[in-house]
């Protein structure tokens, strides 16, 4: 019973808005009833076809009856109307609590033919199968017969007669020859409908021995054949050879007649079919000539639409039939001697058919039963009732009656009219059997709804909560919630006609426990339910849509919410074409928490996928679709067509796009003469074209392939097409690119781009170049040469030429080449910038000069150069020629800035013009000098005689003084290795000093010591040192200098011993001492010799820097160098720059006076003739390279300076 109660829950039927519904009648749920218990009549659940074929073949054949009832059906069957018992038959085999019999194929068949009717009986009635006609075939046969030779005489009609055995349909005919052959059909020869051979007139060739019909059976799988027949033509020809006229006119009269109707027979006929079958009309006629037939259907001067004309004319054929093909079809056979005309009635019919068939009831005692049976057909069919198997009359009931319209009606119904109807209707075209099972009972209300179930909603949602009820009458039912006295109600309530009650928008409030009464005259009873409200599943992050390449790798997410209470009965499912991934099937599918991942993407991939995510209750869905993406395929079908010469259509059919659309299609070329096996490419067009007309070169054997391009990337190419061969043709363009250079002043070279080989158009290509100054009213000078190079002698220097360049080959000549212009070769710019002027900025120089007239520049201008010498430092008064360094300026200008000078020198420059072919005369030198600079670091700073309290500091004069020093600035700060440094010390210095002893220093303590130069510009980078001091004093100092300790800090620098200590001082580290130096007898008289020697050569020093002196004649001759010559042999002439500044790069020199690899020296004259290269601002590219000479110091009294 709880089984049935489940599967009752399933029931559904249509709403009811109200909440109590009272019902009139019921169906009879037969299956409810065999679950209850409960008597029903017997039904007729399985029966055999109406039409049951014996075939040959089959081993055995059933014959079936099965029916349902309680109690149990007992089963009977009648044959041809009389009684039949297949168990007193022990040919025939039974099966048990069943009403089928089998029947054996045994051979003797015939005897079982005939039209079976089964019965299935209990105590309430009798139900009644259809009429099923047990059909056994016989194997059909010709007759044997000798058929006599048919003789006619040429132009006469002919008749093959078939007369095909009866069979099971359907029946094909086919006409062959012995050796099955099959007979050719035409407009004068067909098969008609009846099987027969008909020749509408016979020639000659129609005599044969051996016509055979062959009739096929293909349900029996049965093909017979009739005896041969012979067609004997005679001949006209003596007839038509006589000599006469009157017989050829006799033979004609006999020979050409006019039309007649061979089949069908008449002027009209009636054709009725069943709706739904096809029809088929024939019309063959006799005539000579053979004649034509036309269709028509009357009335409308046209056939059908799906009306279909065969056989050469002779046949009408409509599929499948209905009313709208009735009516009056013509056919009319003519030929130039007559016409003749036949009309065919269509009638179309159907057979049987139930409008409203009988249904099963269950009636209440006392209440009044119809029963209709509405049918249809054409012939309109006659209805007959039956009650248990027996004619209506045979079982008389004084409450019921037939009405007009065929319905039977029971009036105050009680159980004796209980009974199984049938309702028959039969017409010429069938029969038709109906069974309806009428029950008259009471029962008292009973639910087949389990009792105390459980139901689940989603707030905001609805929910059913089943009430299934069997009664009769018919139980008022209604739902109470929480034991309440009072039905539900609310437009949110609604009880549905199977006793359901349905909860639309569900709340929290409608939790609790509702019970449902059911109640009619013989009772009532109840069941309880609980609802549950769960809050509703969401998806928060859905899947997006992707459109991804073939071969990666793809993520889908899902996120969403749900009522926790479910906790893992909650779950993400993810559907692609209605299959639910498990992610085990295939390795490429990988899920995990929400997230969908395909690896390696296919095409097949593509689609929508959805994200389910799914309590017990409840669902929310997300789509997002996923479009793969890739190349197109290459193009199919590629074929030329409209072959013209040097023209030809290429067309294509496109190949799959691959969801990402076709921009354009990519032509491309294979020429097996002059590049085989070289693809390149032609033309490209819209990806909405499939074709195109090329433009060929003569003479070329062409292939050609197309490829497709989308936004992907460019796909294959297709198949290449058959090889295309153009005639050969004069050639179609000039030389391109021509470029007209002078490498030498009386020479002009003309070169240009020769044609490829496949723009030849033909054999013996060469070019006519022809060439002549222009507006000089000379003639052109032509040569012919077959390089793609002409040297033109003799010209003047840079003079405008008009030069044009034809190609030919030995079709003919290009077209008109165009003229173009182009000067002969250039020279050396033959004057000097003049007027050139200087402007000084520190180290930075601005140069000016005038234009050099474009009559002096034998060529373009390609701008200009300045050359630049440092002659000396203004602290040495012997001027000495330094490297030349060259800046190049490109284009029309008359100024230039270099910068990168060195300061407080003497410098000198020239400025010169160039062209392609070199640099012209240099200006006149014009001198000028930089200002002074910061100095550069003390050379050779050491830190010696460490004592207990007192070191001594010695040094020498910078390198690079860049101006008169004024003096020097140590300053020192005690560095012991603690968080905290001392504070620092400033002492100034006077430029004529080079050693210095501190005193008062801490014993045992590490020291920095910074030294700088200074000059009246102010004082340059620090020379650095660091000592520790000794436990204890050892020795004494060759000379003391008491200094005063200065309490300033040290980066405030306010010491102002002197101006000096007005200099800007950086902070800089001092280098530790870790070791002393004896302060021994013999250790002060070697210091005192030193002293003594170093004076004496300073004293030297400085008596010859005053002596001064001019320059050499070796000087002079480098202030003005030969500007021809060297123009010719300068290397960097071509190197142009746009930049106004050049700096020079500034020297460098190592703490102890050595030159750092690569660094300058004091002056540009101790370095070659090279030129420095600049980068695009102006400053040297690279560094000096080499030195001539060793820097020399000149010491004189107190004061230092570098030459």
């Amino acid at each position: 019973m709880r089984l049935l109660r489940k599967i009752l829950l399933l029931l559904g039927a249509c709403l009811n808005m109200s909440c109590r519904y009272q019902t009139n009648a019921l169906d009879i749920p037969l299956d409810v009833l065999a679950r209850m218990n409960m008597e029903q009549l017997p039904t007729i659940t399985e029966q055999s076809p109406t039409s049951l074929v014996a075939f040959p073949f089959e081993e055995s054949f059933p014959v079936k009856c099965e029916a349902t009832g309680n109690p149990g059906p007992e089963f009977r069957w009648t044959k041809n109307g009389q009684d039949f018992d297949p168990d007193q038959d022990p040919r025939l085999i039974t099966l048990d609590d069943s009403g089928t019999f089998i029947i054996p194929n045994n051979g003797n068949l015939t005897e079982f033919q005939g039209n079976y009717r089964c019965f299935a009986t209990n105590k309430l009635g009798t139900a009644m199968s259809e009429e099923i006609e047990f059909i056994v075939p016989n194997v059909p046969k010709f007759p044997k017969e000798i058929i006599d030779p048919i003789e006619v005489m040429e132009g006469q009609s002919v008749i093959l007669e078939c007369n095909p055995p009866k069979g099971i349909p359907p029946l094909q005919i086919y006409w062959m020859t012995i050796g099955l052959k099959h007979i050719e059909q035409d407009e004068r020869v067909s098969v008609g409908l009846n099987g027969n051979l008909y020749f509408s007139n016979a020639i000659e060739t129609d005599s044969r021995r051996d016509y055979c019909c062959f009739a096929a059976f293909p349900r029996i799988r049965t093909i017979v054949q009739k005896t041969a027949m012979s067609v004997v033509v005679k001949s006209n020809k003596l007839m038509k050879d006589s000599g006469s006229g009157s017989g050829r006119g006799y033979a004609n009269s006999l020979l050409e007649r006019k039309p007649r109707l061979l089949t069908p027979t008449g002027m009209e006929s009636h054709t009725y079919l069943v709706k739904g079958k096809d029809l088929q009309l024939e019309c063959i006629a006799e005539g000579f000539p053979t004649p034509k037939v036309e269709w028509v259907k009357t009335g409308f001067n046209k056939l059908p639409e799906k009306a279909v004309v065969e056989s050469h004319g002779k046949m009408l054929t409509i599929e499948m039939v209905n009313e709208e093909d009735e009516g009056k079809y013509m056919c009319k056979a003519k030929n130039p001697h007559g016409e003749i005309v036949h009309y065919f009635h269509v009638t179309v019919e159907e057979p049987p058919e139930f409008e409203i068939e009988p249904q099963s009831q269950l009636g209440t005692i006392g209440s009044d039963v119809v029963i209709k049976c509405v049918v249809k057909g054409n012939p309109q069919p006659s209805v007959t009732w039956r009650v248990n198997g027996r004619p209506l009359n045979e079982v008389p009931a004084s409450n019921r009656k037939i009405l007009k319209d065929g319905t039977i009606s029971i009036h105050n119904a009680n159980p004796e009219n209980s009974a199984v109807y049938q309702c028959g209707a039969t017409n010429r075209h069938g029969t038709i059997l109906a069974n309806a099972n009428i029950m008259i009972m009471n029962i008292q209300p009973l639910i087949l709804t389990e009792n105390n179930l459980q139901y689940m909603a989603v707030e905001g949602k609805g929910v059913v909560m089943h009430c299934k009820v069997f009664s009769s009458p018919i139980a008022s039912i209604t739902w109470s919630k929480d034991d309440s006295a009072n039905a539900v109600e609310g437009e949110r309530f609604s009880v549905h006609k199977n006793g359901s009650l349905e909860i639309h928008n569900v709340m929290k409030e409608d939790m609790g426990e509702y019970s449902c009464f059911a109640q009619n005259t013989e009772g009532k009873v109840v069941i309880a339910a609980t609802l549950e409200v769960k809050d509703p599943t969401r998806i928060v992050d859905p899947p997006r849509n992707l459109r991804v390449s073939v071969g990666t790798t793809i993520q889908f997410s899902c996120r969403a919410e749900f009522d926790p209470s479910f906790g893992d009965d909650f779950e993400i499912l993810w559907k692609k074409d209605g299959m639910t991934f498990n992610g085990s099937e295939n390795a490429r599918y990988i899920l995990d928490d929400g997230v969908l991942e395909i690896i390696n993407v296919s095409f097949g991939d593509q689609g929508f996928y959805f994200c389910v995510a799914r309590t017990p209750v409840d669902q929310d869905m997300a789509v997002a679709q996923l479009s793969v993406v890739d190349v197109p395929d290459p193009p199919e079908d590629v074929i030329l067509s409209e072959h013209n010469g040097r023209s030809v259509k290429v067309q294509w059919i496109p190949g799959d796009d691959h969801n990402s659309s076709i921009t354009e299609f990519v032509i491309e070329f294979e020429e097996c003469q002059h590049e085989p096996g070289a693809w390149r490419e032609m033309k490209r067009v819209p990806g909405n074209h499939h074709s195109v007309l090329l433009k060929l070169h003569g003479h070329a054997d062409y292939r050609f392939r197309v490829s497709a391009i989308s936004e992907v990337g460019r796909g294959l190419p297709s198949q290449a097409t058959e090889r295309y061969k153009t005639p050969a043709s004069a050639p179609d363009k000039n030389p391109e690119n021509i470029k007209i250079e002078g490498h030498l002043p009386h020479e002009m070279d003309i070169n240009w781009e020769p044609l490829s080989p496949i723009e030849h158009n033909g054999p013996g290509l060469e070019y006519k170049v022809s060439y002549r100054r222009q507006g000089a009213g000379e003639d052109w000078v032509e040569h012919m040469v077959k390089r793609h190079l002409f040297v033109v002698k003799n010209t003047p220097t840079f003079v405008l030429y008009e030069i044009k360049i034809q190609a030919r080959n030995h079709a003919g000549w290009g077209p008109d080449p165009k003229i173009i212009t182009g000067y002969s070769g250039e020279d050396f710019p033959s004057a000097a910038p003049e007027d050139v002027a200087v402007e000084m900025n520190n180290t930075m120089v601005k140069v000016r000069w005038e234009h050099v007239h474009k009559d002096k520049l034998n060529g373009h201008l390609g701008g200009y150069r300045v050359s630049l010498w440092r002659l000396r430092s203004l602290l040495d008064s012997k001027k000495t020629h330094g490297d030349k360094h060259t800046s190049t300026f490109s284009g029309e200008r008359n100024h230039a800035v270099i910068t990168g000078l060195r300061p407080f020198s003497e410098y000198s420059l020239i400025v010169m013009a160039f062209n392609s072919r070199g640099n012209g005369p240099g200006s006149h030198p014009v001198s000028f000098k930089t200002p002074e600079g910061v100095p550069g670091q003390p050379a050779a700073f050491s830190v010696s005689n460490i004592q207990k309290h007192k070191v001594t500091l010695t040094w020498s004069s910078p390198v690079d003084a860049n101006g008169v020093l004024i003096g020097y600035i140590l300053q020192y700060q005690l560095i012991n290795d603690t968080e905290e440094l001392g504070p620092p010390m400033t002492v100034n210095i006077s430029a004529d000093s080079n050693k210095l002893q501190l005193q008062d220093l801490e014993a045992l303590s590490k020291y920095k010591f910074y030294l700088r130069c200074c000059t009246r510009v102010g004082c340059g980078p620090a020379a650095s040192e660091e000592r520790t001091t000794v436990p204890e004093a050892t020795s004494t100092d060759a000379a003391s200098f008491n200094i005063r300790k200065s309490g300033s800090r040290f980066p405030s620098r306010k010491t102002t011993v002197s101006p000096v200590a007005n200099a800007t001082l950086s902070s800089i580290g001092l280098a530790s001492i870790h070791g002393g130096i004896s302060n021994q007898g013999w250790f002060i008289g070697l210091m005192c010799a030193i002293a003594l020697l170093t004076l004496t050569v300073l004293i030297a020093c400085f008596v010859n820097r005053n002596k001064g002196g001019k320059y050499s004649v070796k000087e002079k001759e480098d202030l003005h160098p030969d500007l021809e010559s060297q123009g010719i042999n300068d290397d960097t002439f071509c190197e142009y720059s746009d930049n106004d500044e050049k700096p020079l790069k500034s020297c460098q020199h190592s703490s102890n006076g050595d030159l750092k690899g690569g660094d300058c020296g004091d002056s540009m004259v101790d370095y070659g003739d090279e030129d420095t290269h600049f980068n695009e601002d102006g400053s040297f590219i690279g560094e000096y390279s080499g030195r001539k000479e060793r820097v020399s110091m000149e010491i004189k009294g107190n004061n230092q300076s570098t030459a």
